[in-house]
């Protein structure tokens, strides 16, 4: 594979930089609190630099939440070809390292509370990662559904049951209560029963599905047990 050239290479590690910078500015000020000028330093640029990569804080905002979406759905666009019930099983510790990270439970309780004043917040927010990320998903299901895999009639509804069912109770504990996050053996209860469940309802080969299921959970506390060692 060919090397990037120097410039582009440089290009894309600032742009990190600047995403990086105004996930931990928006987490802590909220949107409406957070300016260019805070991302700026924090990234350790000039504003004027900031401005070529970005030309506004709504369009950092989005390139933010898209990076955030575009790593959850990495299994789905790039599937591993283990199946589908690997890729759900990768999707959801995915989903769940990412949603349950502090910077990013932080920066959803301070949109919750900015929406009632601000409505163009949540907007933006629901856009730029839930709506795209719901998508995406969707998109997925209905190729499995193609392919004879699955079997529902809504997309959008069984795309919402997935998520909905891994992660919806420990998620919400977790917004209301930022000193009593769950550990990873508690999200696993609530992410294995999940699956468990969707493939249930929407499986064409259920009792093969929640097989390989169960191979995948006990893999993965496997290595999980191992990791802690």
């Amino acid at each position: 594979m060919t090397a990037l050239p120097r410039r582009q290479q440089n290009r894309i590690e600032r742009e990190r930089r600047i995403l990086e910078a105004a996930l931990k500015v928006f987490s802590e000020t909220g949107y409406s609190g957070a300016t260019m000028d805070a991302v700026a330093i924090e990234a350790g640029l000039s504003k004027p630099t900031l401005y070529q990569y970005f030309a506004s804080k709504e369009a950092l905002f989005s390139a933010m939440m898209l990076g955030e979406r575009d790593q959850m759905l990495e299994f789905f666009q790039h599937p591993s070809g283990k199946g589908i019930v690997a890729d759900l099983h990768g999707f959801a510790w995915d989903y769940a390292d990412t949603v349950m990270r502090p910077d990013l439970l932080s920066l959803a309780r301070l949109i919750i509370g900015e929406v009632q004043r601000f409505p163009e917040i949540g907007r933006a927010y629901q856009e730029s990662g839930p709506d795209r990320l719901l998508r995406g998903i969707m998109d997925y299901l209905e190729g499995r559904r193609a392919a004879g895999q699955l079997a529902f009639e809504d997309a959008e509804l069984a795309a919402q049951d997935l998520w909905g069912l891994i992660l919806s109770a420990p998620r919400t504990q977790a917004l209301y209560m930022p000193d009593h996050l769950p550990n990873r053996a508690e999200v696993a209860r609530y992410l294995n029963n999940g699956l468990r469940v969707f493939l249930k309802a929407y499986s064409t080969r259920p009792e093969e599905d929640l097989a390989k299921l169960e191979a995948l959970i006990s893999a993965h506390s496997l290595q999980q047990v191992e990791h802690d060692d």
